[in-house]
Order: structure tokens, then C-alpha cells, then sequence
């Protein structure tokens, strides 16, 4: 097994262990349904298969039973989190306040996306370009066009699909909020090749890159039958699951094997450049970019004559989430934004570290770095499980957290005592690794969150979990937020999620930043981010949530998926990917307004259908 296998293996069981802490363990007997709508009895109470009376019947009853309902029902009981949003909303608010409590609930909802992002975009994605980078993944100049074409179907896959996948992974650990998760998914993607790809044709139309465009769209395709055959047999099995993520290994090798074959025609003269490929900056553009791109002006402040920092002025400066240069160059929305973003990014940089392998020193901040030693692991051992097992009683003595706390401090007086502030020391891209590990409990625990408020404002609208999920989760970690509009470099015929490491660790598939790609002219790149992207968040998402939901004892995870809606959202993303597959070809790939217009208008139709079956007002029999 290479170093990308091992990595990608670590990781994948990291995630493993932080979910099974929320998850749990499944009893023995037959596996628990992952209801993906809503059970209704003939009597008219709605069943939860076996744990009692549906949540959402609480807003049917008189506002004096809520909080009883809510605390004697067991279906009203939140997996996993620290906050108890349905005890918060229906028994500390009083029922006249409801709105107030919404309102709420609905900002923090942001405010956990912003999170979301901000954890991605500038510590999860760094972290895993440098371990990248150690594991020397794209810095061999031989194979670099091999080696960079890994690196993002994987490392950058991985990162900008991290909060996609999480959110995903969450929600098939609870059989009450399968159904999130199979609406983001579904609504993801609608939206992502409906509105972000028909925006760009709007933006600036363009001649799509041929081959990426046709292959990312058959394996999409694939990966969506998959999923619609699966929902139409009531489960999914261990073979299914690994089925998922074989697919997304094959497509890896396809996407690798396809940059090898064309870098080699290249190289021969035997495929000069065409209009298929991904539009690439010249020298000129790359240099002017690099050098404008940090915005920080690092020359013009440098001072005459080097002068050693104090340990305390490093720790200051390195924990300032703020660049004054760039706060007075920027428009007031992006201070008010980054207002809003800083009390998070502090949190982060108390607890996450980061190596950076393009600067000098790697991004070593000694007392930073040495205060990591004791807040990272803390950070673990307090979000594993919503703090349980950092809460526990070794012999009932001395809790788990004490014991992290006092081996921390010893570590980090020896790293402090045995490093200098001019110097990184050789083991320090274990802190990469560090910094991997917290991130992705930072995320996890976000989108633990995430799930169970969306849950909670579901029961309080009565609204299905699939709505949900295609509507806000979906909306949520597609608009933006989890990086900054992608440096146009990447390499030729590959998604912009294959773009090297080197230039753009964060590049992400959201809508901001594919505009904003196609405003400076190169709509290609950000039109093949647009099915490349998605194809790890199905694939990966599906099939990692339901692979983590199996014992041995239960190689079953069973969905049922009860409401038409279901069907309509798979139907809905089926069509609008045969849509593409054909008309794109048929215009020769010359993509314009006409086609943006009819995408973003065949979504519109979508969301009225959806919202139509939602409400009730369109009824079919059953499947």
C-alpha cells in the first residue's frame, strides 16, 4: 500500500473512530431502518418504527404538553451534540416566544456553516497539502503531472469536501435523519449542475472542456443509479457500500490515467492543445498572480535589519485572526463578514495548528506551536462523543481530561525547552498531522450540530428530513464559504479540484468561487469543478455513512424511503445530468446563454414540484 493509501486509510479511520463515539454501537437483531420520510398510521399518529410517537406530533397538542412530550418521547432525544435544541426551544422558551426562538436557531444555523468553512478553508486543506507534501505526493518533478492529478481526486477531494461528507456521515448515524442526508446529497447535486453551472453559462459563455466534461459526467450518472437502485431495493449491503468507494478509487485511476495519457501525447506533439482542455494561464498571469494573490505586501514591511522576535510577540501576532493592511484595503461587507469570523478563527488558532510548506519556516510558531501540544488533544478528548469520554472517571478518581491535560503540559515544556523561535524542529510535520486530526473534529462536531438543528426547526415546521436536506443542507455547502475563489491553475484536462497543490491548497466546487472563476475568465475550469467535485460527496458520503452504520453481527443498513419526494429528488438530478450529457455535445460543446437559462429555469420548476409534494398538494399512490 503507497503513502496516499495509508494517509487516505488513517484518515478514513480517524473519521470512523470520531463517529463511532456519536453513533454507538447497534444492538443485535434486525437492522434499523433508515427512514428517509415520514410513517404515518391509519390512525393518524405518525410511527417512528418502534420508538414511539413521531417528534413533529408535538406541534399538535397543546402548548402546555410540549415540554412533557418532548422529555417523556424518545423519539424527540437528540443523538450525539452539546446543545439540546428541542428541550431549548419547546421547554425553556415559553410558547409565545417561539419566533424569537426560531430566529435564533436559524442564525446559529449560519453561524455553524460559517464554521464549517472557515475550519475547511484554513486549517483542514492546509493540513492536508503539507502532510501531502511530506509523503512527497507532488513535489517529484518526473511524474508531477501523475502526482498532482492524485493529490486533488484525493488530499483536495477530501478537503473541500469534507463539511459535504461529515454533514452526510452524521446524518446516516441517526435512522431519524437518513433522510438529511439523502436530500443533501440529492439537492447538492441538482443544484450544483442546474444553478452554479448554468450561472457560469450566464456569466460568461464558453466552450466546455470535452473529455473531462463527458467522463465526470458518465461516472456521476453511475454513481446516482447506483443510489436510485439502492433506494428502490430498501438497503443497502457491505458489499454495496464498498461498492461506493471502489467506484470512487476507479474513478481516481480513470482521472490519473487519463492526465498520463494526455501529458504523453503532449510531450510526443501528438495532441497539441485544444478546445477541450481547461483554459491555463500564461507565465506572465501566474507570476503577476502569485505576486499580488497574498495581498500582504510582505517586501514593503520588511524591515532593514533582522531583528529576533520575543516568544510573546510571536504568540500575539500569531493568534491575530486580523490583517490590518488587508482590513483597510477591503470593502465594508468583507469587514462585516470577517467580523463575524473571528471570534472562530481565534477558537482555531488556540487549537488547530497549521503547516504551511511554502513559507520558510513552515508556519513554526514555537509557543503557538508548543501551546498546540496541550489544546489539541484536550480538544479531542472533549468533542469525541459530546465530551464523554473526556468527562470520564479513571477508577473513578481522575478524569480523562486531567490525565490529557498533565501529559500535554510535560510535552509541551520539553518541545519548548528543546526548540528556538528561528527554527522549526525535524518533527514538525507531526503537527500536520495534529492539525488534521483537530480540524476534523472541529468539523465533526459542527455538523453534529448542524444535523440536530435542522432536525429540530423540521419538527417545528413540520417538515420531512429530505426537504431539509435538499433545501438548507443543500444550500448551505453549496453556496460558498469553504474557500476563496480558486487560483486558474491547474492541470490540463482535469477538474479544478485536480489543480496543483502548489498555487491553490483550498480550492473548492461552491457557487462564489465559480463565479468568481468565470468573472476572471476562465469558465471552464470552474463549469468541470461543477460535476467533478460532487462525484466524492456522493460517492464517499453514501457510502462511508452507511459502511460506518455496520457490525459485523449486521452487514445491513436498510433505507425506506417512504415519501415521493425521495423519488422525485433522484428523478430530478437523473434528468437534469441526461440533460447535459446531451445537449452540451449536441452545441459542440459551445455553451451560452440559452443553456444557462434553461438549467436555472429547470431547477426553479424543481423546487416548486418538491415543495408542491412537501405540502401535500401533489399526491401520487404509493411506489
Amino acid at each position: 500500500v503507497g503513502p496516499a493509501g495509508v494517509l487516505r486509510l488513517a484518515g478514513v479511520l480517524s473519521l470512523a473512530g470520531v463517529l463511532a463515539g456519536d453513533s454507538g454501537v447497534q444492538p443485535a437483531g434486525p437492522p434499523l431502518p433508515l427512514d428517509l420520510g415520514r410513517t404515518v398510521s391509519p390512525g393518524g399518529d405518525a410511527l417512528s418504527h418502534g420508538r414511539g410517537l413521531d417528534c413533529r406530533e408535538v406541534r399538535k397538542r397543546n402548548s402546555s404538553e410540549w415540554c412533557r412530550f418532548i422529555r417523556s418521547n424518545p423519539d424527540c432525544q437528540l443523538e450525539g451534540g452539546f446543545l439540546d435544541y428541542l428541550e431549548g426551544v419547546f421547554c425553556v422558551f415559553p410558547p409565545r416566544l417561539l419566533p424569537l426562538a426560531v430566529t435564533l436557531y436559524a442564525l446559529w444555523l449560519l453561524y455553524l456553516f460559517i464554521i464549517l468553512g472557515v475550519t475547511a478553508e484554513k486549517f483542514f486543506c492546509p493540513n492536508l497539502s503539507a502532510i501531502s507534501t511530506n509523503l512527497k505526493l507532488s513535489h517529484n518533478v518526473a511524474v508531477f503531472s501523475l502526482t498532482s492529478s492524485l493529490h486533488g481526486v484525493t488530499f483536495l477531494a477530501f478537503g473541500n469536501g469534507a463539511p459535504d461528507v461529515f454533514s452526510a456521515v452524521v446524518a446516516f448515524s441517526d435512522p431519524r435523519t437518513a433522510g438529511l442526508a439523502i436530500g443533501a446529497v440529492f439537492g447538492a447535486g441538482v443544484f450544483v449542475t442546474t444553478v452554479v453551472a448554468g450561472g457560469i453559462a450566464l456569466v460568461k459563455p464558453f466552450t466546455a472542456a470535452s473529455r473531462p466534461f463527458l467522463r465526470d459526467v458518465i461516472f456521476y450518472m453511475v454513481a446516482v443509479f447506483l443510489t436510485f437502485m439502492v433506494l428502490y431495493f430498501g438497503r443497502i449491503t457491505l458489499g454495496e457500500a464498498l461498492g461506493y468507494l471502489g467506484l470512487y478509487v476507479f474513478y481516481v485511476f480513470t482521472v490519473v490515467l487519463c492526465t498520463w495519457i494526455h501529458r504523453r501525447q503532449r510531450r510526443e506533439g501528438l495532441a497539441p492543445p485544444g478546445p477541450w482542455e481547461p483554459e491555463m494561464p500564461t507565465d506572465a498571469e501566474e507570476q503577476e498572480s502569485s505576486g499580488t494573490n497574498s495581498g500582504d505586501y510582505g517586501e514593503e514591511y520588511r524591515p532593514l535589519l533582522p531583528s529576533q522576535e520575543t516568544s510573546l510577540h510571536i504568540l500575539t501576532t500569531a493568534l491575530s485572526p486580523l490583517d490590518y493592511r488587508k482590513w483597510r484595503r477591503k470593502p465594508w461587507y468583507w469587514r462585516l463578514f470577517k467580523v463575524f469570523r473571528m471570534p472562530v478563527e481565534l477558537v482555531l488558532l488556540l487549537t488547530v495548528p497549521v503547516v504551511d510548506p511554502d513559507k520558510d519556516d513552515l508556519n513554526w510558531k514555537r509557543p503557538l506551536n508548543c501551546l498546540h501540544i496541550l489544546t489539541s488533544p484536550l480538544l479531542c478528548i472533549l468533542t469525541l462523543k459530546s465530551g464523554t469520554y473526556g468527562l470520564y472517571q479513571i477508577q473513578g478518581v481522575f478524569p480523562v481530561w486531567g490525565l490529557v491535560t498533565l501529559v500535554g503540559s510535560v510535552l509541551a515544556i520539553i518541545t519548548f525547552i528543546t526548540t528556538s523561535n528561528e527554527e522549526p524542529p525535524k518533527y514538525h510535520c507531526v503537527f500536520a498531522f495534529l492539525g488534521f486530526l483537530a480540524s476534523a473534529m472541529w468539523i465533526n462536531a459542527a455538523a453534529t450540530e448542524l444535523v440536530n438543528i435542522l432536525r429540530t426547526l423540521g419538527i417545528i415546521f413540520q417538515l420531512s428530513n429530505t426537504v431539509l436536506g435538499l433545501t438548507l443542507l443543500a444550500w448551505g455547502n453549496s453556496v460558498g464559504g469553504k474557500g476563496p475563489a480558486a487560483h486558474p491553475s491547474a492541470t490540463p484536462g482535469t477538474p479544478i479540484l485536480l489543480a496543483s497543490p502548489q498555487v491553490s491548497p483550498s480550492l473548492s466546487a461552491d457557487t462564489f468561487s465559480d463565479l468568481t472563476m468565470a468573472r476572471q475568465g476562465y469558465p471552464r475550469m470552474a463549469f468541470s469543478a461543477c460535476f467533478g467535485g460532487i462525484i466524492f460527496n456522493i460517492l464517499v458520503g453514501v457510502g462511508l455513512g452507511c459502511l460506518l452504520q455496520m457490525t459485523s453481527s449486521q452487514p445491513l443498513v436498510k433505507l425506506e424511503p417512504d415519501s415521493l419526494l425521495v423519488w422525485i429528488l433522484a428523478g430530478a438530478l437523473g434528468l437534469s445530468l441526461v440533460f447535459s450529457f446531451v445537449s452540451v455535445p449536441a452545441q459542440c460543446f459551445q455553451l451560452g446563454k440559452a443553456y444557462g437559462v434553461c438549467l436555472i429555469l429547470y431547477y426553479l420548476a424543481f423546487l416548486c414540484v418538491a415543495l408542491l409534494t412537501e405540502f401535500r398538494v401533489i399526491r401520487l399512490s404509493a411506489l
